[in-house]
């Protein structure tokens, strides 16, 4: 399981109760280890600083110098009582840019002569309000007693944030071939990739991938064994075995690359130059890449490649997304649409009856033939909830649709890779879609992701479409 390391700095202010102050951070401590364990909080000791706490700007530079030393994805500043506002500000000032939440805790019952032991509703306020005044963004996840589902519920979309913005910042995309000429709706702005978000587009030709695959031989050893994989994986009993060929060949290049130049995710032109030149289409061999963590998108889509690497994150890399086309309303439900792409989906999202089985393209082979078109996966998705979204970027600003629905189990007599979604309102989803220039591609994942992208896209500075 992957592990996101986050700092927690328990913030404490004199005269307020310091038992109190130890006892509430050590209960925050119990509660995320017991509940999120594939969270690794780093915090200061009682070696460290006095009681373990953060009272001044001393403990400050030392708990600053721990979460450099950690390399913390994340700050989590938590008042245990009133909080030393400067200080909890001092460590954020050290950390902007990255992701920081915000919570504060319940006040336990006064003492005798009505001494308030915490005043950590009023402290709060100090502190938010001088990250405020620095422009520091961060999150607020309540007044909150540590074991509450409230508070387990925020760390949770705050450390599956913290990773998104981690790995987003300084990613490499491959870009493989360009774009279809008349897809002007995958253009991307490359130099606002690299300004704002330190990203870089690795270009690689084509037919150079093409040529490369050529020269490896059929016994290849990475080749046999990704033959062995798709055959285990899938019905590929129609498929001739020279297009079986080809397709693994074209993986292992693509891996290869992948792997050289450190690229977290691909944008591949899918057709019709690598069917009418080398004779497979390569949406199966793409959903498996997306499938093994290298995001990959179709028809040359960047932006694409990284909306489905921000919700393969948000699931902490468990769960492979399926990169789609909004296509057809459903003829007699209101608000289903099908989610298609041509043959794309990772096998692991195929639903339980409906075995994927590897064909030729349902659209390109009246252009290409079957035998130069292969490669295509036809399978239903399996039925969940799922996460919609969407990156754009018009005049150097990027926007990111987040929508949920939810996967139905209802069939159909469609090629490729498909499902029937419904939405709560899809009239006023689309007209959104529609307004706001958002494009026809988006990636879906299985599950609840809303709360941890929405969070990703403040601390980077993208703006939010909720639907």
């Amino acid at each position: 399981m992957i592990k996101v390391r986050l700092g927690f700095a328990p913030l404490h202010r004199y005269p307020f109760d310091e038992e109190w102050a130890v006892e509430i951070k050590k209960r925050v401590i119990e509660s995320i280890k017991k509940n999120l364990n594939f969270i690794e909080l780093v915090y200061p000791n009682e070696k460290l600083t006095k009681m373990g706490l953060v009272w001044s700007d001393e403990d400050a530079e030392k708990v600053v110098k721990l979460f450099r030393e950690k390399d913390v994805a994340g700050i989590i500043l938590g008042t245990m009582t009133f909080g030393d506002e400067l200080a909890g500000a001092r460590i954020a000032e050290e950390f902007k840019g990255y992701p920081i939440l915000v919570f504060g805790t319940k006040e336990p019952p006064a003492k005798a002569g009505g001494f308030r032991r915490s005043d950590s509703f009023c402290g709060t306020l100090s502190l938010a309000s001088a990250l405020y005044r620095r422009k520091i963004p961060f999150i607020f996840a309540g007044i909150v007693f540590p074991e509450e589902e409230e508070f387990i519920k925020a760390i949770d979309a705050f450390a599956r944030a913290s990773l998104i913005v981690k790995e987003f910042k300084g990613a490499r995309i491959g870009l493989i071939g360009p774009r279809p000429e008349r897809f002007e709706t995958v253009t991307f702005n490359e130099a606002k990739m690299a300004e704002l978000f330190g990203q870089r587009v690795v270009h690689e030709s084509l037919f150079k991938v093409i040529e490369e695959a050529r020269k490896l031989g059929d016994d290849d050893p990475e080749v046999v064994r990704i033959i062995e994989e798709m055959k285990k994986s899938a019905d590929t009993s129609s498929v001739p075995e020279d297009a079986l060929l080809k397709m693994a060949k074209f993986e292992v290049i693509l891996r290869r690359l992948a792997k050289e130049k450190n690229l977290k995710g691909l944008g591949i032109r899918c057709w019709t130059e690598i069917q009418e030149y080398y004779g497979i289409s390569p949406c199966f061999v793409m959903g498996r890449l997306t499938q093994s963590g290298i995001m990959t998108s179709c028809e040359v889509d960047i932006y694409g490649a990284l909306t489905m690497m921000i919700q393969y994150l948000a699931s902490l890399k468990t769960t492979p997304p399926h990169f789609i086309d909004w296509t057809i309303k459903h003829p007699e439900k209101p608000n289903v649409f099908l989610a298609w792409h041509c043959g794309n989906a990772p096998i692991a999202l195929a639903h339980p009856s409906c075995p994927a089985k590897i064909s030729y393209h349902s659209i390109l082979y009246r252009a290409v033939g079957k035998d130069n078109s292969y490669g295509t996966v036809d399978v239903r998705l399996k039925p969940g909830v799922v996460t919609i979204c969407r990156l754009v970027e018009y005049d150097g600003e990027f926007k990111m649709l987040i929508t949920k629905g939810r996967i139905i189990d209802e069939g159909g007599e469609f090629r490729g890779s498909w499902s029937w979604v419904e939405v709560d309102d899809l009239d006023k989803l689309y007209r959104v879609l529609v307004e706001e220039g958002f494009v026809h591609h988006a990636s879906m994942i299985h599950g609840d992701y809303v709360e941890a992208i929405k969070q990703a896209c403040k601390i980077l500075g993208i703006k939010t479409v909720v639907v």
